[in-house]
């Protein structure tokens, strides 16, 4: 409408006038009089008439659909039932088709329906058939083998292409035993049934360049070691927190972890002031560029979804939960090394295991997670609690822990080594997945021994200690007065004697307690030993 034209010359204002209950609604133009109502009143009425009949229609006729994580070139997890589901029209059946076995079910007054399959051994491939009443759908180069899910922030989602050893091995990538899916990301107030993807597909030089670097090396170890198709699916977003991967009800359960909601609060409570500062910052880059002068560096901030309690479990690992899987692989805790957020890290990442394993369904699955690198960081963080949190969390059954003290680049949180973090995760599932008799982990601290003016340390993974590329640096012991000092570190069999005169009877010791620690001692299977404090 031009600037002349006088309002409402061609516009049309409706006003509802409610009748009684059961009844409908009267849509009268204000400016038509009665007649010209009365007279297009069953013109209306047709075509609404005819509105109602194709909405009806739909559904009806709602077509058989699958979630996209059921898909062509996937990998079901062998030696369990096939769990396929999916949607469709309320009381439809729903014929499903999968090597050799037919199984049949109908919709629920949801539209949702479930069937099981039996479980087979690895193979294929194998085609997958769904029918319904008005169609059918195919997936093709189906495989059996084993499923691991790759989660956790920056380090895990960090791409192959990225990698130190990419120009050798991504040439080398195109494997049809491995395959890959990656979850777009997805921030959501409450758990989602289907999620945002980009399909299966086999492994390439072009599928894996953008996949993660450690959860491909981890699978290539795992196809070559045991011989049967492996699909990762690759469920990651950097810079976010152990709470924003967790059911909101789990949190909520555990008092302990109000600490979580409190730190909520103070980021909702700043970002009205942090999105002015964005807009601020904006400004500033588009002057600097239009002068041609370089991007000035600012503090990062995140956005708000990405840190929500539970709300990336809901958009990107909750979608995933019906379908079984071997295990699990995790990266993550640089985010919650934040001086207020470190002290509940043990109890979260706890936590977070305990329940995928509960929404899974599918026993205590392994979860094998890296223990953070070495990074200088800032004040702001605290490193070494988070990792003695990850260390402690071994106390869960079936997890294993990679320890990359040594790997860390001390002046970027993204060390570019991701084949030796790949490997040493492939080397705790190889014992705790596969019952593959190895050594695959670093020593770990036990228990502590007063001896006089001394304190020995005992490790589990000890045997053959060593000092490997330098002194055996990093050991502090304190009195009751709590002070630590350096320790002269002493390898005596599978211990490590501790002295220091200042300390004549020392009670407690740490390892590596700094964000970036010199840390040298190993076993025989050239594992480092994790960082850790006797202080309970």
């Amino acid at each position: 409408m031009s600037s002349g034209t006088p309002k409402h010359q061609h516009d049309t204002v409706f006003v509802v006038t409610p009748l009684p209950l059961n009844d409908s609604y009267n849509f009268i133009p204000f400016h038509m009089n009665e007649a010209l109502v009365t007279r297009r009143f069953p013109q209306l009425l047709w075509v609404a008439l005819a509105w109602a009949f194709l909405l009806c229609a739909c559904v009806l006729h709602a077509e058989v659909t699958l979630p996209r994580i059921l898909a062509s070139h996937m990998v079901v997890q062998r030696d369990l039932p096939v769990h396929v589901w999916g949607w469709a029209t309320a009381g439809e059946n729903v014929t499903v088709t999968f090597r050799g076995a037919t199984r049949t079910t109908h919709a629920n007054e949801l539209g949702q329906w479930n069937i099981y399959l039996p479980p087979g051994a690895a193979g294929g491939p194998f085609q997958l058939i769904a029918k319904g009443a008005t169609n059918s759908i195919t997936l093709d180069d189906v495989l059996a083998g084993d499923v691991w899910v790759a989660g956790g922030q920056s380090n895990m989602e960090f791409e192959m292409r990225k990698a130190s050893t990419a120009a050798t091995d991504l040439p080398k990538a195109a494997n049809e035993h491995i395959r890959l899916m990656i979850v777009k990301h997805s921030a959501a107030d409450f758990p989602q049934s289907d999620l945002e993807g980009v399909g299966w597909t086999a492994s390439t030089p072009e599928s894996a360049r953008d996949f993660s670097a450690v959860a491909w090396y981890f699978a290539h170890e795992i196809e070559q070691r045991e011989h049967v198709p492996v699909g990762v699916i690759d469920s990651t977003w950097g810079g976010t927190l152990a709470e924003s991967w967790t059911r909101l009800t789990a949190l909520g359960e555990d008092p302990g972890l109000a600490p979580v909601f409190v730190a909520r609060g103070h980021m909702t409570d700043r970002e009205s002031k942090a999105l002015l500062e964005e807009s601020v910052r904006e400004q500033q880059r588009a002057g600097a560029k239009a002068q041609g002068k370089p991007d000035p560096k600012f503090p990062w901030h995140p956005l708000l979804n990405m840190w929500g309690p539970s709300m990336l479990y809901n958009g990107m690992i909750a979608p995933l939960t019906p379908f079984p899987i071997r295990g699990v692989i995790w990266y993550q805790g640089e985010s919650n090394s934040a001086i207020e957020r470190a002290p509940t890290y043990q109890r979260l990442f706890r936590t977070l295991i305990e329940d995928w394993r509960r929404q899974w369904q599918v026993g205590d699955f392994p979860f094998l997670f890296v223990q953070i690198a070495n990074f200088k960081s800032t004040s702001l963080e605290t490193w070494p609690p988070i990792r003695e949190a990850q260390l402690k969390t071994l106390e869960l059954r079936n997890t294993g822990m990679a320890v990359t003290i040594d790997i860390g680049n001390p002046d970027d949180v993204h060390p570019t080594d991701k084949q030796t973090v790949g490997h040493r995760l492939a080397l705790a599932a190889r014992s705790i997945a596969y019952g593959e008799q190895l050594e695959y982990s670093g020593p770990l601290f036990r228990q502590a021994t007063s001896e006089g003016n001394s304190l020995r340390i005992w490790f589990d993974h000890a045997d053959g200690l060593e000092a490997k590329g330098g002194a055996l640096t990093g050991f502090e012991i304190a009195g009751t007065d709590g002070q630590f000092s350096p320790a002269q570190a002493t390898i005596d069999g599978n211990t490590i004697v501790l002295t220091n005169t200042a300390v004549p009877e020392p009670v407690s010791a740490r390892y590596g307690w700094e964000n970036s620690p010199e840390c040298h001692l190993y076993n025989h299977a050239g594992l480092p030993a994790s960082p850790f404090s006797t202080e309970r």
